[in-house]
């Protein structure tokens, strides 16, 4: 019998049917680990969903709303390159139990926070950015281990089946998180994420990785650290990549960091508008991710970033021109498929630009561009919003994307298109 899990040669041509959207789960390994994205994912959402509405029962100011976001993705940003150094240079199952547990310990620190009637705007900023650092560590280890599970050729399947988990997260962490909100509070949401990250754990610590040490020793952190950069400065692609992707969020981030705001302003919209407006978004991003391999025929890398920016930005245009809920609903799932025809674009192009002995730094400095996009962007159109109003910092941000975007639009993307 073949050893499915073993990735194959890339020079090796596989056959057609190992090229479908959903091929790589014939590998065991990467299913295993895909579900625990997927329960990781589940978690990120609901912890999501209860911290910006429980921001807005604490304060309706718009800035302290954003920066529910900023302080989620701002240890990324912060983390980013240690963390993937370390990724690179330590056990990376050993890695990912440790993360699991920070992020549990956490969401317990969150839940006696609310059920002692604790809560401050400051103290749930402070728990966000902890378990943010969890986040900022576990992201490396699971970009740096799904090129060892598949062949070369899966690659873009297996990215995109990622996002399929993060956007199925995002389909049932929102309304999971609103159901126990409507009917038990946001302290049973962050108990549940605390229970669903040690049954992470559990699965991970199944996983017979072979850690295979470094013949000629463990690396020091700072000198993996300096590696990682200087194989970035001297990329060419891979700076593209993340100058690409830093301007996609830094002004997609404005719809999401307000979303909360935006979904209040609605006529009609409440707390499960906001919840079913999250659900949507990753409902079309999984459309479009088991739509990809045909699309992959027609479009190129940079086709897909230029037209699902600007599909993005047009259609959250349109949510706060016409505060409708129906208008609001379906643009949510076209929103949804731009969204991953951008980032899995990019991130396809960041995995291929890198070899695997640096790969977790350099996706690590990848991620770093992402979030670093994505809190700056939340930081100053909360501020924006703060200043005039919603509706003009969602119009400003999309205005000024589109312009960065079609400037930056000669940028290439699609160098080994065909792997």
């Amino acid at each position: 019998m073949p050893d499915t899990d073993r990735p194959a040669s890339a020079d090796t041509a596989p056959p057609a049917d190992e090229l479908g959207a959903l091929a790589p789960f014939r590998h065991g390994v990467f299913t295993m680990l895909w579900g625990t994205w997927l329960i990781a994912n589940l978690c990120m959402w609901m912890n999501d969903v209860a911290a910006a509405w429980l921001m807005t029962t604490l304060t309706a100011t718009p800035i302290w709303v954003a920066l529910v976001q900023t302080a989620a993705t701002l240890p990324v940003f912060l983390l980013g390159l240690p963390s993937g150094a370390l990724a690179d240079i330590l056990d990376r199952r050993r890695f990912l139990l440790f993360t699991q547990i920070w992020v549990a310990v956490v969401g317990i620190g969150l839940a006696v926070a609310v059920l002692l009637d604790a809560m401050t705007p400051l103290l749930l900023l402070l728990l966000i950015f902890c378990n943010g650092i969890g986040l900022a560590l576990r992201w490396p280890v699971f970009a740096a281990i799904v090129p060892e599970l598949v062949p070369r050729t899966k690659l873009p399947a297996a990215l995109a089946l990622n996002g399929v988990s993060m956007n199925a997260a995002r389909i049932l962490g929102p309304l999971v998180a609103g159901a126990l909100i409507a009917g038990a509070g946001s302290a049973w949401v962050f108990l549940l994420n605390a229970a669903l990250s040690v049954a992470a754990a559990l699965i991970i610590s199944r996983w017979r990785r072979e850690h295979r040490p470094h013949p000629l020793g463990r690396e020091p952190l700072p000198g993996a650290m300096r590696v990682g950069l200087q194989y970035v400065r001297q990329s060419y692609h891979l700076k593209g990549v993340m100058l690409r992707v830093s301007i996609f969020f830094f002004h997609s981030t404005a719809l999401m960091a307000l979303l909360p705001l935006v979904a209040r302003e609605l006529h009609g919209g409440g707390p499960g508008t906001f919840t079913l407006m999250l659900s949507c978004v990753g409902l079309g991003a999984i459309v479009a991710a088991l739509l990809f391999p045909r699309w992959r025929e027609r479009y190129s890398r940079g086709q897909f970033v230029v037209i699902g920016s600007v599909v993005h930005a047009a259609l959250s245009t349109l949510i706060v021109l016409v505060p409708e809920v129906w208008v609001a609903i379906p643009a949510m799932v076209v929103i949804g498929m731009a969204w991953i025809s951008v980032a899995n674009s990019l991130t396809v192009a960041a995995q291929q630009a890198m070899p695997d002995w640096v790969r977790a730094r350099g996706m690590s400095i990848y991620q770093m561009s992402l979030m670093g996009g994505s809190a700056a962007g939340s930081l100053l159109w909360g501020q924006v919003a703060g200043i005039s109003s919603v509706q003009t910092a969602v119009l400003l941000a999309a205005v000024v994307g589109l312009v960065v975007v079609l400037a930056t639009r000669r940028l290439s993307v699609d160098w080994a298109a065909d792997i």
